[in-house]
């Protein structure tokens, strides 16, 4: 029986012009991440090297289990156009039980 605690939610963002469903599909086939959801393009701002930035992103959401999110880390890492990609990890409280065990099916390696 999967448990709540076993599963997260990973955020990154990605720039709309560096191909983020063929990012998002790569960590789908790998069976790091059961699913990514790719929203429509937002502007981000934000402070890089001293200075304030503007730039247009797509923001991720990966559906994952919490045994794979090292590895997911790694790849992102590995693949991500930024020199310091947005991830952040946040744990899943409650959900579908039907929900849960798609996401372990989907995760295995």
């Amino acid at each position: 029986m999967s448990r709540p605690s076993s599963f997260v939610i990973v955020l990154s963002t990605f720039p709309t012009d560096q191909g983020s469903a063929a990012f998002a599909r790569t960590l789908v086939d790998e069976r790091l991440a059961a699913c990514v959801n790719v929203l429509p393009p937002m502007q981000s701002v934000y402070r890089w090297q001293g200075k304030v930035e503007q730039a247009a992103e797509h923001q991720l959401i990966m559906k994952t289990t919490a045994d794979r999110v090292e590895a997911l880390k790694a790849r992102i890492a590995q693949l991500h156009p930024y020199d310091v990609p947005e991830v952040l990890v946040l744990p899943v409280a409650d959900g579908a039980t039907g929900y849960f065990d798609w996401i372990v099916e989907s995760t295995v390696s």
